[in-house]
């Protein structure tokens, strides 16, 4: 998948983390912007392998119940589709798969907005949402004219 932009040939590639902690200050390539790829876990945590494998654990596991929780929102009364993506947010902060999906995310979603705010694609919907309601409002007259305000079923016989 490729994030980092629309033309061919361009990858994004993650910081090699482990060459970078061992560079002058321990900072990270790229990642004094906070826009590189990789952990976030505080540097304590990713210097003892044993502990970043139970961070990335945890880290795991609670975006795995919080994108859970999304999903059961889905059908059900609930900001599913914003649980999911926070969820995914979680993922991105350890894992650089997740980091790419979110990017990605972020500028279909921009790309989308900016769509919908053009003029025409604007006068496009609201044509099509007049034309759908001069529709609805012929059916129902002709609904009312040949049925009048009766209702199909019959409520007394019960």
């Amino acid at each position: 998948m490729n994030t980092g932009s629309d033309e061919p040939g361009e990858v994004a590639v993650a910081a090699d983390s482990a060459n970078a902690d061992r560079r002058g200050a321990g900072q990270e390539a790229g990642r004094e912007d906070g826009g590189g790829l990789g952990s976030r876990a505080p540097e304590f945590i990713k210097a003892r392998r044993l502990l970043h494998l139970s961070w990335q654990v945890g880290v795991f596991v609670v975006g795995l119940a919080v994108v859970a929780a999304g999903i059961v929102m889905l059908p059900l009364p609930g900001p599913g589709w914003v649980v999911i993506f926070g969820g995914m947010a979680i993922w991105a902060t350890e894992f650089v798969w997740a980091q790419l999906v979110l990017r990605w995310t972020k500028r279909k979603v921009t790309e989308a907005a900016q769509r919908a705010l053009d003029p025409r694609v604007r006068r496009r919907n609201i044509t099509l949402t007049a034309v759908g309601l001069v529709i609805v409002g012929a059916l129902a007259a002709v609904y009312l004219w040949k049925f009048g305000l009766a209702v199909p079923w019959k409520i007394k016989d019960q």
